[in-house]
């Protein structure tokens, strides 16, 4: 699949349409952030499939090494207090909006100390404190309560944008089509990320799909423009992001943007991914969205040796969140009875 540049489109007057990508470099500091963050993510996910290997991660784990720049790129456009919503494949987000590695890596081990107490392990993550509103293992689920974030920042008149982000294979089913009619319908602060790193699970997007882009290619039909970038170019994610976001919280309303990248790995830990064409897959590889921005870096004359420093730092980091979750009890069988219901009725609102 082909990266094209966003096209051109005509908004309406009461519907101003998210204008392009601004030209430019991010200012310095910023790039060395998404640097940073770019670089923890890498370190972070290493360090859980380690700990996988050794047994020590409960459950499956989808890794998302090859994405971060998406993740870097739109966080570092946020707001504190605007929303997340993300898919199972979720380390990455969590770390560029702060979530503290420790209890983030406990919660991958299941235990006590971990960010929901062994409760959710990898693929369901909340940090309500830094607006993550939860990582959903059910395709597409998160769209639409996306929407209902979104409607009360909204109706609250709080200036929050919630960002919600999906994968391409979400696309294809009727949450997708439904949270965009109702966030262009009821002109709602949100914009729709769809991370297409062109395999839904171990199929191809592109062979099950009649578009050629799976979401910019629908967006015309929801009076959005079709907007596709380069989800490795953590510079063209940030700028696009920025202009999205800026314009849904001045009650511009929702935007969609198409990020094409690549996973380096399989599907889950469980995944071989010998589906792939192994040219493509070295294509890719060589396309890595953290060795070349760290060129990208050095060629705008930030030093070797911040850089190094920068990559010491996370290691001394992910050593510390790794000892302090390896270091957790595990929960207590009184966990299994909380933040629970004992039936369906309304007693819990009250």
């Amino acid at each position: 699949m082909s990266i094209t540049e966003p096209r051109a489109e005509t908004g309406s007057a009461d519907r101003p349409y998210p204008p392009a990508p601004r030209s430019g470099e991010v200012p310095e500091e910023t790039a060395i952030s998404l640097y940073r963050t770019m670089a923890t993510a890498r370190k972070f996910e290493k360090r859980a499939y380690d700990l996988f290997l050794r047994n020590l991660v409960k459950g499956t784990t989808h890794l998302g090494i090859g994405q971060e720049a998406i993740a870097a790129g739109v966080a570092a456009a946020m707001r504190r207090d605007d929303y997340s919503f993300i898919t199972y494949r979720g380390h990455n987000h969590l770390i560029a909006r702060g979530t503290p590695l420790g209890p983030l890596m406990a919660e991958l081990l299941g235990r006590d100390n971990g960010l929901m107490h062994g409760k959710g392990g990898s693929m369901h993550l909340i940090d309500a404190e830094r607006g993550i509103l939860g990582s959903y293992a059910i395709i597409g689920a998160q769209l639409v309560i996306a929407n209902g974030a979104a409607w009360s920042a909204q109706y609250r008149g709080s200036g929050q944008v919630t960002v919600c982000f999906f994968g391409d294979g979400a696309t294809n089913i009727g949450a997708f089509h439904e949270a965009l009619n109702f966030a262009v319908v009821w002109n709602l602060p949100v914009v729709f990320v769809c991370e297409n790193n062109l395999y839904m699970e171990y199929t191809r997007i592109d062979t099950v799909t009649a578009v050629e882009h799976p979401a910019a290619d629908r967006a015309a039909a929801y009076g959005l423009p079709s907007v596709v970038i380069d989800g490795n170019d953590a510079d063209e994610v940030h700028l696009t992001a920025a202009a999205a976001i800026e314009q849904a919280r001045a009650g511009g309303g929702p935007a969609l943007i198409e990020a094409v990248t690549y996973r380096h790995g399989g599907h889950s830990r469980a995944d071989p991914a010998k589906y792939r064409d192994p040219e493509e897959v070295r294509a890719w590889l060589e396309r890595d969205p953290l060795v070349s921005y760290r060129a990208r870096l050095l060629g705008r004359g930030v030093p070797d040796a911040v850089l190094d420093a920068i990559d010491a730092e996370i290691t001394v980091r992910v050593d510390a969140a790794t000892d302090e979750a390896t270091a957790g009890d595990w929960p207590d069988e009184a966990r299994l009875f909380t933040n629970v219901w004992s039936d369906g009725g309304h007693a819990w609102r009250n």
